[in-house]
This record gives C-alpha cells, sequence and structure tokens, in this order.
C-alpha cells in the first residue's frame, strides 16, 4: 500500500513535470514565432530609412540650376514728370534691371502697344550687322533716283548714314534681304512686341502707299509699348545678351547722340516718328544711358496731341532731359 501510495505520488510528480516541459515548449514556440514576425518588421523599418536616405541623397546632390528660381517682383514708381511734357499726351520709362525697379510716368500709355516706326532700324540694324548682312565698311546702296521728301536720302548712302538720317529706303532693302524668317525669329527671342510681321510689304499704312517707304514696322501690324522698348534695349545691351560684341560696338557707334547734356553720361537712342492721314500720331525716342558705374534703359513716348508740337525731335529732346536729370 505503501509503494503504491509512492508511486501514485511519483506518477502525478512526473505528470506536472511533462505539462510543465509541455507549456515551456509552448512558451518558447510562441516567442520564436513573435521573434520571427518581428523580423521582417524590423527589416522594412531598415529599408524604409534607406530608401529615405537615397532620397534626400538625390536632393542634396541635385544641381542648383534645375532648381525653379522664384523671382522677386519688380519695383514700379509712379513718377510725376509732367513738367517734361509741357501738356503733350506722352509717357516716359526708365528701366534700371539692377535695382529690378521701373520709373514710369503715365502708366496707362506706357503699357499701350503702338507701332514702333523708325525705333525699329534699331533691331533691324541688329539682325543684319550680326548675320554679315552689313558691312560697316562696305555699306553703302544705290540711290534708284527717285525724289524723296528728305533730301539726305536722294543720293547713294551708307549704313550709318541711313541709321542717322532715318532712310526709309534703305532699310526697306536690308529688311528684305534680311528676310522673314530671320526677322520672325530675333523678335520672338527678343519678345519685341507683338512680335506680328504678317503686314510685310506695309499696306495697313494710310499714310503712304510707296512701296519702298512701308513695311510692317510702320503703322503696321507690328506693335510694341514704350515699357516693352526699354526691356528689349535691356535684353539686346545687357549683361545677358545673345549677341556678339562687335555687333554690338558696331550698333552703339550709330546711336550715340553727339550733343550730350551732363557730364559723364553717354546717351544712345533711336528716333521714330509716324503719321496716319496725314497727322503725326507716334513719336518715339528709346535706348539706354551709360555712366562710369550704371546703365539704364529708358523710352519716351508721345502720342497723338491737339495743338502741340508732336515729334520724333520733341520726343528726342524730353527724354534727353529727363535721363540727365536722373543720372546727375
Amino acid at each position: 500500500m505503501k509503494k503504491l501510495g509512492f508511486c501514485k505520488i511519483y506518477g502525478c510528480i512526473l505528470v506536472f513535470v511533462f505539462l510543465g516541459l509541455t507549456g515551456c515548449s509552448k512558451d518558447s514556440d510562441r516567442l520564436i514565432d513573435n521573434q520571427q514576425m518581428e523580423m521582417p518588421l524590423s527589416e522594412e523599418t531598415s529599408q524604409t530609412e534607406e530608401l529615405l536616405n537615397d532620397d534626400i541623397s538625390e536632393i542634396i546632390e541635385t544641381p542648383t540650376n534645375e532648381v525653379q528660381e522664384v523671382t522677386a517682383e519688380p519695383i514700379i514708381e509712379d513718377m510725376d514728370w509732367s513738367n517734361y511734357f509741357d501738356g503733350i499726351n506722352g509717357t516716359a520709362v526708365i528701366y534700371e534691371p539692377t535695382e529690378n525697379c521701373y520709373q514710369i510716368y503715365n502708366q496707362e500709355l506706357a503699357l499701350t502697344q503702338r507701332s514702333p516706326c523708325s525705333t525699329f532700324k534699331i533691331i533691324s540694324s541688329l539682325i543684319a550687322l550680326e548675320n554679315g548682312i552689313i558691312e560697316p565698311n562696305e555699306s553703302v546702296h544705290t540711290w534708284s533716283g527717285e525724289i524723296f521728301w528728305n533730301e539726305e536720302w536722294n543720293r547713294d548712302i551708307n549704313f550709318s548714314d541711313a541709321f542717322r538720317s532715318s532712310c526709309v529706303w534703305y532699310f526697306r532693302e536690308i529688311i528684305d534681304e534680311i528676310g522673314k524668317d530671320m526677322i520672325q525669329e530675333n523678335l520672338n527671342e527678343l519678345r519685341y512686341g507683338n512680335c506680328d510681321i504678317s503686314d510685310w510689304e506695309g499696306r495697313l499704312n494710310t499714310n503712304n502707299n510707296n512701296p519702298v517707304l512701308t513695311g510692317f514696322w510702320l503703322e503696321s501690324s507690328l506693335l510694341i509699348s514704350p515699357k516693352e522698348q526699354a526691356e528689349v534695349m535691356e535684353r539686346i545691351f545687357g549683361g545677358s545678351t545673345d549677341y556678339s560684341e562687335e555687333t554690338l560696338d558696331q550698333l552703339k557707334q550709330v546711336m550715340l547722340l553727339s550733343e550730350q547734356n551732363g557730364a559723364g553720361v553717354s546717351i544712345y537712342g533711336k528716333t521714330g516718328m509716324g503719321k496716319a492721314h496725314g497727322i503725326v500720331v507716334d513719336s518715339w525716342y528709346t535706348g539706354f544711358a551709360d555712366t562710369t558705374d550704371k546703365r539704364i534703359y529708358f523710352c519716351v513716348y508721345l502720342g497723338e496731341t491737339d495743338n502741340k508740337n508732336v515729334s520724333s525731335t520733341k520726343a528726342k529732346e524730353i527724354s534727353v532731359k529727363i535721363v540727365s536729370d536722373y543720372l546727375n
């Protein structure tokens, strides 16, 4: 009986030990399973961190010129320069790109597109010089013998004299030699007003039907605002120009104003004037001015004004006064 009781007790002990071992095994299995479940999570986290690091590395290594620049809005100052205009309907723009600043008198008119008239000779000269169509030392064109209202046009004439006397027949020939495609390409690159040369022959001109004295730039399809004129001057003569130094130097020679007002100020520009039915409706002077440490771009435009002397000469006179006062 004692032996049987002991066996029962011993058997019970073995059962408890077996159950204990089995339970430990199950707990151990659960622990291993949990570890196996946790491993992929850890690996996934590690992979995510690596991807993030790669993305950050790519951002850091991206060249700065691929990042879109944020350009500050230009400063536009509304100026009262009415005393220079003496009642003439007009506008003046001074553009100083180093300061990202415009000073404008009569902003509404400054943003109004009008025919560029003979100020376009800056553009046609630029293109012709850049492409070898005009060689300044061999630039004489033969006069046809037709008598024009401007006596200076009634002769064989070279580039510099044609530019300064604004000889229309000379530049009509130059523009035809340049051709439509090259003119259009350059206007698009310069963002020159509406870039519209569709009336190539100038048939829309109501003041003149002489084909050697008309064209898309003379009271016709091509239009530009005074503000745009100043901006185009900067695209040509500014630091980011696409044109050669030789071309710009040749152009500056004919644009230089010989009578300088204000010590140390050099003014370069071109006049322009257009009529409709015999009445002056557009008068211009546009260009740039230099001092020893500054360059500004400008445009003065005069519109039709009753009982006032409206002319390109007057526009140039007003420009010289405003620019000289501004820089002195």
